[in-house]
């Protein structure tokens, strides 16, 4: 009798991965139980470790899959949306007819690689801000192109690659494509009146979480939407701005700083 393979599915749109199983699990979770904090204690995953996930999800994804009530992260409960519960429903069917593929495989055999027409590899990076996004505006130099991405209905990144770059990837108003920006480029300030700064990527949101390290502190700002950016600044530097749950930052950081990644 053949050895059992088990496929492993990762949901993807347009070549970009979305969720892999244990996500929808925690999705499913949430769903059952109406809070990430028991979703994560009932699957054995830390608090965080659930929160991120379903945090990535809300940034990959066109419309929001997750709804947190009032009564802050912790205090609070969370429901997932329609988009959640379609999600969840569309990963389940075609797991479903994976697995039938896969049984059919470990029964008959494979005539060569060419045969793992399902096999896919999902993307791991060391961003902690990853967005799903289309191509809003391309402004073209003699050297560089100027990009404007909608991550949402109310917030866009401008990114500056090379033409060369621009040219390879394909890069024209309505395309799909990702955007990446390691914690440790964002930098935060205090929305004052007046404020001005040297590139255009200028976010406001809300504090939603303050992790504190001996010298450095983790602040992840809510922006919307289900959307997050989350921001590695100095301790000092977080108790000088008053970052603190709840309070408004503006966040920044450069257009040379985001990486676009397409299919």
């Amino acid at each position: 009798m053949a050895d059992k393979i088990d496929a492993m599915l990762a949901l993807r749109s347009g070549g970009r991965l979305l969720v892999g199983r244990d996500r929808i699990a925690i999705l499913e979770a949430v769903a059952q139980h109406g809070s990430i904090t028991e979703a994560a204690r009932v699957l054995g995953f830390s608090y965080k470790t659930a929160w991120d996930a379903v945090s990535s999800i809300n940034n990959l994804m066109p419309r929001q899959v997750l709804v947190t009530k009032a009564g802050g992260r912790r205090g609070g409960g969370a429901v997932l949306t329609e988009e959640g519960h379609r999600l969840i429903a569309a990963f389940r069917r075609l797991e479903d007819k994976l697995s039938r593929i896969s049984t059919l495989i470990s029964e008959e055999g494979l005539d060569g690689p060419t045969d793992l027409l399902f096999w896919s590899v999902a993307m791991k990076t060391s961003a902690r801000n990853v967005f799903h996004c289309t191509v809003a505006e391309v402004r073209r130099a003699p050297v560089n192109v100027e990009v404007v991405l909608k991550v949402s209905p109310v917030h866009s990144i401008v990114a500056v690659i090379t033409n060369e770059s621009a040219d390879d990837l394909g890069i024209a108003v309505g395309r799909e494509a990702v955007a990446l920006v390691k914690a440790s480029f964002v930098m935060l300030a205090r929305p004052t009146p007046g404020l001005t700064l040297s590139t255009p990527n200028c976010i406001e949101g809300t504090v939603l979480e303050r992790i504190d390290g001996g010298v450095n502190s983790e602040i992840v700002l809510d922006l919307g939407g289900g959307k997050t950016l989350t921001s590695i600044v100095t301790r000092d530097g977080a108790d000088d701005l008053e970052l603190k749950v709840g309070a408004t930052a503006c966040a920044f950081f450069n257009t040379s700083q985001v990486i676009i990644a397409v299919d």
